[in-house]
Protein backbone atom coordinates (compact mmCIF):
# COMPACT_ATOMS: atom_id res chain seq x y z
CA UNK A 1 0.00 0.00 0.00
CA UNK A 2 2.66 2.53 1.05
CA UNK A 3 5.02 1.73 -1.90
CA UNK A 4 2.06 2.17 -4.27
CA UNK A 5 1.23 5.54 -2.72
CA UNK A 6 4.87 6.65 -2.87
CA UNK A 7 5.09 5.56 -6.52
CA UNK A 8 1.91 7.49 -7.31
CA UNK A 9 3.22 10.66 -5.66
CA UNK A 10 6.53 10.37 -7.56
CA UNK A 11 4.83 10.45 -10.95
CA UNK A 12 5.61 13.65 -12.87
CA UNK A 13 1.89 14.28 -13.32
CA UNK A 14 1.31 13.86 -9.58
CA UNK A 15 4.13 16.25 -8.73
CA UNK A 16 2.73 18.86 -11.10
CA UNK A 17 -0.78 18.40 -9.69
CA UNK A 18 0.51 18.70 -6.11
CA UNK A 19 2.49 21.87 -6.85
CA UNK A 20 -0.27 23.48 -8.90
CA UNK A 21 -3.01 22.47 -6.48
CA UNK A 22 -1.02 23.71 -3.49
CA UNK A 23 -0.46 27.02 -5.26
CA UNK A 24 -4.12 27.30 -6.15
CA UNK A 25 -5.23 26.47 -2.63
CA UNK A 26 -2.90 29.15 -1.34
CA UNK A 27 -4.72 31.42 -3.77
CA UNK A 28 -7.96 30.09 -2.26
CA UNK A 29 -6.71 31.09 1.19
CA UNK A 30 -6.07 34.61 -0.06
CA UNK A 31 -9.50 34.71 -1.72
CA UNK A 32 -11.15 33.59 1.52
CA UNK A 33 -9.12 36.13 3.47
CA UNK A 34 -10.22 38.95 1.17
CA UNK A 35 -13.85 37.84 1.47
CA UNK A 36 -13.70 37.57 5.27
CA UNK A 37 -12.06 40.99 5.55
CA UNK A 38 -14.34 42.79 3.13
CA UNK A 39 -17.64 41.42 4.49
CA UNK A 40 -16.65 42.78 7.90
CA UNK A 41 -15.93 46.31 6.71
CA UNK A 42 -18.60 46.60 3.98
CA UNK A 43 -22.36 46.45 4.11
CA UNK A 44 -24.09 43.69 2.09
CA UNK A 45 -25.15 46.36 -0.44
CA UNK A 46 -21.56 47.64 -0.85
CA UNK A 47 -20.26 44.10 -1.17
CA UNK A 48 -22.96 43.44 -3.76
CA UNK A 49 -21.80 46.39 -5.88
CA UNK A 50 -18.15 45.29 -5.56
CA UNK A 51 -19.11 41.73 -6.53
CA UNK A 52 -20.95 42.89 -9.65
CA UNK A 53 -18.08 45.13 -10.82
CA UNK A 54 -15.43 42.47 -10.18
CA UNK A 55 -17.63 39.90 -11.92
CA UNK A 56 -17.88 42.15 -14.97
CA UNK A 57 -14.08 42.47 -15.10
CA UNK A 58 -13.49 38.74 -14.59
CA UNK A 59 -16.14 37.74 -17.14
CA UNK A 60 -14.79 40.11 -19.79
CA UNK A 61 -11.22 38.98 -19.15
CA UNK A 62 -12.29 35.40 -19.74
CA UNK A 63 -14.53 36.31 -22.67
CA UNK A 64 -11.72 38.21 -24.35
CA UNK A 65 -9.37 35.25 -24.05
CA UNK A 66 -10.35 34.66 -27.70
CA UNK A 67 -9.60 30.96 -27.34
CA UNK A 68 -5.87 31.50 -26.87
CA UNK A 69 -5.83 29.27 -23.78
CA UNK A 70 -6.67 26.17 -25.83
CA UNK A 71 -4.23 27.20 -28.55
CA UNK A 72 -1.42 27.70 -26.04
CA UNK A 73 -1.94 24.28 -24.46
CA UNK A 74 -2.27 22.57 -27.83
CA UNK A 75 0.68 24.10 -29.69
CA UNK A 76 3.24 25.56 -27.26
CA UNK A 77 4.57 22.26 -25.79
CA UNK A 78 5.76 20.92 -29.20
CA UNK A 79 7.43 24.28 -29.92
CA UNK A 80 9.34 24.09 -26.65
CA UNK A 81 10.99 20.88 -27.87
CA UNK A 82 12.40 22.75 -30.89
CA UNK A 83 14.07 25.43 -28.74
CA UNK A 84 14.23 27.98 -31.57
CA UNK A 85 12.87 31.41 -32.42
CA UNK A 86 9.42 30.00 -33.21
CA UNK A 87 8.69 30.00 -29.47
CA UNK A 88 9.20 33.76 -29.17
CA UNK A 89 7.16 34.38 -32.34
CA UNK A 90 4.31 32.24 -31.03
CA UNK A 91 4.23 34.02 -27.65
CA UNK A 92 4.29 37.48 -29.22
CA UNK A 93 1.57 36.52 -31.71
CA UNK A 94 -0.68 35.38 -28.88
CA UNK A 95 -0.21 38.64 -26.96
CA UNK A 96 -0.52 40.79 -30.10
CA UNK A 97 -3.79 39.44 -31.46
CA UNK A 98 -5.37 39.03 -28.06
CA UNK A 99 -4.49 42.60 -27.07
CA UNK A 100 -5.62 43.96 -30.44
CA UNK A 101 -9.06 42.35 -30.36
CA UNK A 102 -9.71 42.91 -26.66
CA UNK A 103 -8.68 46.58 -26.74
CA UNK A 104 -11.48 47.26 -29.24
CA UNK A 105 -14.05 45.73 -26.89
CA UNK A 106 -12.67 47.56 -23.86
CA UNK A 107 -12.81 50.85 -25.78
CA UNK A 108 -16.49 50.22 -26.54
CA UNK A 109 -17.07 49.38 -22.88
CA UNK A 110 -15.58 52.71 -21.83
CA UNK A 111 -18.11 54.47 -24.05
CA UNK A 112 -21.23 52.48 -23.12
CA UNK A 113 -20.50 51.39 -19.54
CA UNK A 114 -22.36 54.29 -17.83
CA UNK A 115 -25.44 53.54 -19.97
CA UNK A 116 -25.23 49.79 -19.27
CA UNK A 117 -24.93 50.40 -15.55
CA UNK A 118 -27.89 52.76 -15.53
CA UNK A 119 -30.26 50.38 -17.32
CA UNK A 120 -28.95 46.85 -16.61
CA UNK A 121 -26.35 46.38 -13.85
CA UNK A 122 -27.85 49.17 -11.73
CA UNK A 123 -24.91 49.36 -9.30
CA UNK A 124 -25.09 53.14 -9.04
CA UNK A 125 -21.27 53.26 -8.91
CA UNK A 126 -19.58 56.55 -9.88
CA UNK A 127 -18.34 56.79 -13.45
CA UNK A 128 -14.65 56.64 -12.48
CA UNK A 129 -15.20 53.24 -10.81
CA UNK A 130 -16.85 51.98 -14.00
CA UNK A 131 -13.89 53.19 -16.08
CA UNK A 132 -11.47 51.61 -13.61
CA UNK A 133 -13.34 48.32 -13.98
CA UNK A 134 -12.95 48.54 -17.77
CA UNK A 135 -9.20 49.21 -17.44
CA UNK A 136 -8.85 46.21 -15.12
CA UNK A 137 -10.02 43.92 -17.92
CA UNK A 138 -6.81 44.40 -19.94
CA UNK A 139 -4.62 43.74 -16.90
CA UNK A 140 -6.52 40.52 -16.11
CA UNK A 141 -6.23 39.40 -19.75
CA UNK A 142 -2.45 39.87 -19.81
CA UNK A 143 -2.02 38.14 -16.45
CA UNK A 144 -4.13 35.16 -17.56
CA UNK A 145 -2.12 34.79 -20.76
CA UNK A 146 1.16 34.93 -18.83
CA UNK A 147 -0.08 32.24 -16.45
CA UNK A 148 -1.26 29.99 -19.27
CA UNK A 149 2.10 30.26 -21.03
CA UNK A 150 3.90 29.26 -17.83
CA UNK A 151 1.49 26.38 -17.20
CA UNK A 152 1.79 25.06 -20.78
CA UNK A 153 5.57 25.12 -20.33
CA UNK A 154 5.11 23.12 -17.09
CA UNK A 155 6.52 25.99 -15.01
CA UNK A 156 3.94 25.45 -12.31
CA UNK A 157 6.07 26.51 -9.35
CA UNK A 158 7.16 29.95 -10.63
CA UNK A 159 3.66 30.64 -11.98
CA UNK A 160 2.07 30.05 -8.59
CA UNK A 161 4.92 31.82 -6.82
CA UNK A 162 4.41 35.03 -8.82
CA UNK A 163 0.62 34.86 -8.48
CA UNK A 164 0.62 34.40 -4.71
CA UNK A 165 3.34 36.99 -4.20
CA UNK A 166 0.98 39.40 -5.93
CA UNK A 167 -1.78 38.23 -3.59
CA UNK A 168 0.48 38.97 -0.61
CA UNK A 169 1.08 42.51 -1.83
CA UNK A 170 -2.67 43.01 -2.41
CA UNK A 171 -3.43 41.77 1.10
CA UNK A 172 -0.83 44.06 2.65
CA UNK A 173 -2.21 47.12 0.84
CA UNK A 174 -5.85 46.41 1.74
CA UNK A 175 -5.05 45.63 5.38
CA UNK A 176 -2.97 48.80 5.61
CA UNK A 177 -5.83 50.93 4.33
CA UNK A 178 -8.35 49.04 6.51
CA UNK A 179 -6.35 49.92 9.63
CA UNK A 180 -6.74 53.62 8.86
CA UNK A 181 -10.39 53.18 7.90
CA UNK A 182 -10.16 54.18 4.24
CA UNK A 183 -11.18 50.99 2.37
CA UNK A 184 -13.61 51.76 -0.44
CA UNK A 185 -14.98 49.97 -3.49
CA UNK A 186 -12.68 51.96 -5.76
CA UNK A 187 -9.59 51.13 -3.71
CA UNK A 188 -10.36 47.39 -3.76
CA UNK A 189 -10.90 47.50 -7.52
CA UNK A 190 -7.56 49.28 -8.05
CA UNK A 191 -5.64 46.87 -5.82
CA UNK A 192 -7.22 43.73 -7.32
CA UNK A 193 -7.16 44.83 -10.95
CA UNK A 194 -4.08 47.01 -11.32
CA UNK A 195 -1.66 46.42 -8.45
CA UNK A 196 -1.92 42.60 -8.48
CA UNK A 197 -1.21 42.01 -12.21
CA UNK A 198 1.55 44.66 -12.15
CA UNK A 199 3.36 42.81 -9.35
CA UNK A 200 2.95 39.50 -11.23
CA UNK A 201 4.60 40.84 -14.40
CA UNK A 202 7.30 42.68 -12.46
CA UNK A 203 8.39 39.38 -10.88
CA UNK A 204 8.19 37.60 -14.23
CA UNK A 205 10.32 40.30 -15.85
CA UNK A 206 12.99 40.12 -13.14
CA UNK A 207 13.26 36.34 -13.53
CA UNK A 208 12.89 36.11 -17.34
CA UNK A 209 14.33 39.42 -18.49
CA UNK A 210 16.25 37.95 -21.45
CA UNK A 211 13.19 35.96 -22.59
CA UNK A 212 10.95 39.02 -22.37
CA UNK A 213 13.30 41.05 -24.58
CA UNK A 214 13.50 38.16 -27.08
CA UNK A 215 9.71 38.06 -27.30
CA UNK A 216 9.55 41.83 -27.79
CA UNK A 217 12.04 41.62 -30.67
CA UNK A 218 10.28 38.66 -32.34
CA UNK A 219 7.94 39.05 -35.30
CA UNK A 220 4.22 38.35 -35.48
CA UNK A 221 3.00 35.45 -37.62
CA UNK A 222 -0.73 35.34 -38.30
CA UNK A 223 -0.60 31.55 -38.84
CA UNK A 224 0.50 31.03 -35.24
CA UNK A 225 -2.88 32.27 -34.00
CA UNK A 226 -4.71 29.36 -35.78
CA UNK A 227 -7.93 31.29 -36.20
CA UNK A 228 -10.32 28.41 -36.95
CA UNK A 229 -9.47 26.33 -33.88
CA UNK A 230 -8.86 29.35 -31.64
CA UNK A 231 -12.01 31.28 -32.51
CA UNK A 232 -14.29 28.25 -32.33
CA UNK A 233 -13.15 27.57 -28.81
CA UNK A 234 -13.33 31.32 -28.16
CA UNK A 235 -17.05 31.29 -28.94
CA UNK A 236 -17.54 28.20 -26.78
CA UNK A 237 -15.72 29.79 -23.83
CA UNK A 238 -17.78 32.99 -24.23
CA UNK A 239 -20.99 31.14 -23.53
CA UNK A 240 -19.45 29.15 -20.69
CA UNK A 241 -18.09 32.20 -18.87
CA UNK A 242 -21.30 34.14 -19.36
CA UNK A 243 -23.22 31.17 -17.97
CA UNK A 244 -21.30 31.26 -14.70
CA UNK A 245 -22.19 34.93 -14.17
CA UNK A 246 -25.62 35.28 -15.79
CA UNK A 247 -27.33 34.22 -12.57
CA UNK A 248 -25.60 37.01 -10.63
CA UNK A 249 -26.33 39.63 -13.28
CA UNK A 250 -30.02 38.70 -13.42
CA UNK A 251 -30.22 38.75 -9.63
CA UNK A 252 -28.74 42.25 -9.77
CA UNK A 253 -31.43 43.22 -12.29
CA UNK A 254 -34.47 41.71 -10.52
CA UNK A 255 -33.63 41.66 -6.81
CA UNK A 256 -32.14 43.86 -4.10
CA UNK A 257 -28.42 44.52 -3.76
CA UNK A 258 -28.55 42.80 -0.36
CA UNK A 259 -29.64 39.54 -1.99
CA UNK A 260 -26.92 40.02 -4.60
CA UNK A 261 -24.42 40.31 -1.74
CA UNK A 262 -25.60 37.04 -0.18
CA UNK A 263 -25.50 35.20 -3.50
CA UNK A 264 -22.25 36.83 -4.60
CA UNK A 265 -20.47 35.55 -1.49
CA UNK A 266 -21.84 32.01 -2.01
CA UNK A 267 -20.81 32.12 -5.65
CA UNK A 268 -17.33 33.25 -4.64
CA UNK A 269 -17.02 30.16 -2.41
CA UNK A 270 -18.03 27.91 -5.32
CA UNK A 271 -15.72 29.66 -7.77
CA UNK A 272 -12.88 29.29 -5.28
CA UNK A 273 -13.25 25.50 -5.32
CA UNK A 274 -13.53 25.61 -9.13
CA UNK A 275 -10.04 27.08 -9.06
CA UNK A 276 -8.77 23.73 -7.76
CA UNK A 277 -10.54 21.97 -10.63
CA UNK A 278 -8.74 24.27 -13.04
CA UNK A 279 -5.39 23.56 -11.40
CA UNK A 280 -5.85 19.85 -12.11
CA UNK A 281 -7.13 20.21 -15.67
CA UNK A 282 -4.18 22.48 -16.46
CA UNK A 283 -1.89 19.54 -15.71
CA UNK A 284 -4.08 16.95 -17.47
CA UNK A 285 -4.50 18.96 -20.68
CA UNK A 286 -1.07 18.13 -22.23
CA UNK A 287 -1.66 14.44 -21.51
CA UNK A 288 -4.91 14.39 -23.47
CA UNK A 289 -3.35 16.38 -26.33
CA UNK A 290 -0.73 13.66 -26.83
CA UNK A 291 -3.10 10.68 -26.52
CA UNK A 292 -3.60 8.74 -29.78
CA UNK A 293 -5.19 5.41 -28.86
CA UNK A 294 -8.29 4.32 -26.97
CA UNK A 295 -6.20 2.73 -24.23
CA UNK A 296 -4.26 5.94 -23.64
CA UNK A 297 -7.44 7.98 -23.37
CA UNK A 298 -9.06 5.51 -20.97
CA UNK A 299 -5.92 5.60 -18.83
CA UNK A 300 -5.98 9.41 -18.69
CA UNK A 301 -9.71 9.41 -17.91
CA UNK A 302 -9.12 7.10 -14.94
CA UNK A 303 -6.19 9.22 -13.80
CA UNK A 304 -8.23 12.39 -14.14
CA UNK A 305 -11.11 10.88 -12.19
CA UNK A 306 -8.73 10.10 -9.35
CA UNK A 307 -7.35 13.63 -9.20
CA UNK A 308 -10.76 15.28 -9.57
CA UNK A 309 -12.08 13.30 -6.61
CA UNK A 310 -10.50 15.95 -4.36
CA UNK A 311 -12.51 18.98 -5.56
CA UNK A 312 -15.60 16.76 -5.78
CA UNK A 313 -15.09 15.95 -2.11
CA UNK A 314 -14.74 19.65 -1.31
CA UNK A 315 -18.10 20.42 -2.93
CA UNK A 316 -19.64 17.59 -0.91
CA UNK A 317 -18.05 19.00 2.26
CA UNK A 318 -19.62 22.41 1.54
CA UNK A 319 -23.02 20.71 1.45
CA UNK A 320 -22.45 18.81 4.70
CA UNK A 321 -20.97 21.69 6.70
CA UNK A 322 -23.30 22.90 9.51
CA UNK A 323 -24.69 26.40 9.07
CA UNK A 324 -22.86 27.46 12.22
CA UNK A 325 -19.53 27.07 10.43
CA UNK A 326 -20.65 29.57 7.78
CA UNK A 327 -21.88 31.93 10.50
CA UNK A 328 -18.51 31.67 12.22
CA UNK A 329 -16.66 32.84 9.14
CA UNK A 330 -19.13 35.26 7.57
CA UNK A 331 -21.25 36.27 10.63
CA UNK A 332 -25.03 35.89 10.84
CA UNK A 333 -25.32 39.08 8.77
CA UNK A 334 -24.77 36.79 5.76
CA UNK A 335 -26.93 33.93 7.07
CA UNK A 336 -28.57 33.23 3.68
CA UNK A 337 -25.13 32.57 2.18
CA UNK A 338 -25.02 29.18 3.94
CA UNK A 339 -28.28 28.02 2.33
CA UNK A 340 -27.26 29.26 -1.13
CA UNK A 341 -23.80 27.62 -0.92
CA UNK A 342 -25.32 24.27 0.03
CA UNK A 343 -27.75 24.44 -2.89
CA UNK A 344 -24.96 25.26 -5.34
CA UNK A 345 -22.42 22.71 -4.09
CA UNK A 346 -24.12 19.47 -5.22
CA UNK A 347 -24.62 20.49 -8.89
CA UNK A 348 -20.98 21.52 -9.09
CA UNK A 349 -19.85 17.99 -8.25
CA UNK A 350 -21.24 17.10 -11.67
CA UNK A 351 -19.51 20.15 -13.13
CA UNK A 352 -16.18 18.79 -11.85
CA UNK A 353 -16.65 15.45 -13.59
CA UNK A 354 -17.79 17.02 -16.87
CA UNK A 355 -14.23 18.30 -17.33
CA UNK A 356 -13.04 14.81 -18.30
CA UNK A 357 -15.07 14.41 -21.52
CA UNK A 358 -14.39 18.10 -22.23
CA UNK A 359 -10.60 17.57 -22.11
CA UNK A 360 -10.89 14.55 -24.39
CA UNK A 361 -13.01 16.40 -26.96
CA UNK A 362 -10.91 19.57 -26.95
CA UNK A 363 -7.37 18.20 -26.88
CA UNK A 364 -7.48 14.60 -28.14
CA UNK A 365 -10.00 14.73 -30.99
CA UNK A 366 -9.80 18.55 -31.27
CA UNK A 367 -13.51 19.15 -31.89
CA UNK A 368 -14.23 22.49 -30.19
CA UNK A 369 -17.50 22.76 -32.13
CA UNK A 370 -19.00 20.07 -29.87
CA UNK A 371 -18.09 22.14 -26.83
CA UNK A 372 -19.59 25.19 -28.53
CA UNK A 373 -22.95 23.43 -28.93
CA UNK A 374 -22.91 22.20 -25.32
CA UNK A 375 -22.02 25.63 -23.95
CA UNK A 376 -24.68 27.43 -26.00
CA UNK A 377 -27.35 25.11 -24.62
CA UNK A 378 -25.84 25.46 -21.13
CA UNK A 379 -26.01 29.26 -21.35
CA UNK A 380 -29.54 29.36 -22.78
CA UNK A 381 -30.82 27.02 -20.07
CA UNK A 382 -29.36 29.20 -17.31
CA UNK A 383 -30.39 32.50 -18.91
CA UNK A 384 -33.99 31.46 -19.63
CA UNK A 385 -34.40 29.60 -16.34
CA UNK A 386 -33.02 32.42 -14.19
CA UNK A 387 -35.00 35.05 -16.10
CA UNK A 388 -38.19 33.09 -15.56
CA UNK A 389 -37.76 32.01 -11.93
CA UNK A 390 -35.61 34.65 -10.15
CA UNK A 391 -38.46 37.21 -9.97
CA UNK A 392 -40.57 34.68 -8.04
CA UNK A 393 -38.08 32.52 -6.12
CA UNK A 394 -35.14 34.91 -5.71
CA UNK A 395 -31.77 33.41 -4.71
CA UNK A 396 -33.24 29.88 -4.54
CA UNK A 397 -33.85 29.75 -8.29
CA UNK A 398 -30.30 29.83 -9.79
CA UNK A 399 -28.96 26.66 -8.06
CA UNK A 400 -31.85 24.56 -9.39
CA UNK A 401 -31.54 26.03 -12.88
CA UNK A 402 -27.75 25.43 -12.88
CA UNK A 403 -28.31 21.79 -11.86
CA UNK A 404 -30.64 21.22 -14.84
CA UNK A 405 -28.19 22.95 -17.20
CA UNK A 406 -25.27 20.80 -16.00
CA UNK A 407 -27.22 17.57 -16.50
CA UNK A 408 -28.00 18.57 -20.11
CA UNK A 409 -24.36 19.54 -20.78
CA UNK A 410 -23.16 16.25 -19.28
CA UNK A 411 -25.42 14.25 -21.58
CA UNK A 412 -24.16 16.11 -24.67
CA UNK A 413 -20.44 15.90 -23.84
CA UNK A 414 -20.53 12.31 -22.56
CA UNK A 415 -22.47 11.13 -25.62
CA UNK A 416 -20.04 12.83 -28.00
CA UNK A 417 -17.04 11.46 -26.07
CA UNK A 418 -18.36 7.90 -26.26
CA UNK A 419 -18.86 8.27 -30.01
CA UNK A 420 -15.37 9.66 -30.67
CA UNK A 421 -13.73 7.20 -28.28
CA UNK A 422 -15.04 4.26 -30.32
CA UNK A 423 -13.37 5.74 -33.41
CA UNK A 424 -9.90 5.85 -31.87
CA UNK A 425 -7.49 3.11 -32.91
CA UNK A 426 -6.60 0.30 -30.57
CA UNK A 427 -2.92 0.05 -29.56
CA UNK A 428 -0.77 -1.99 -31.94
CA UNK A 429 0.45 -5.24 -30.39
CA UNK A 430 4.21 -5.47 -30.25
CA UNK A 431 6.15 -8.76 -30.18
Amino acid sequence: MIPTLVGFVKRPTSRHVIVNTAGNYLNVVFTAFFALLLVRIMTPAQYGVLTVLLSIAYVLANLLDFGTTATIYSYLPPLLDKKDESIHRFVKTMFFYQSLFSSVVVALLLVFFPWLDRFFFKTGAPVWELYLTAAMVMFFIWQNTGLNLLFAAKRFFPANLYLNAANLVKAAVIVGWALVGHVSIGLVLFVFGIVGPTVFFALLFVKKKALVFSVIKAGVDRKEFRFRYTLTYFLASQFYNLSLRTDLFLLSYFRSKTEVGYYGLAQKIILTVITSVTSITQVLSPLFSKAKTRAEVLHHLKTGLLYLALPSGLFLALFLLPNQVYYLFFTTKYAQTAMITKMLSLPFILFTLINLPLLFILYTVKKPQVILVANVIFFLTIAVGCYGFIPTYGVRAPPVVIAVALVIACIILSGASARYLRRLPLPTNRR
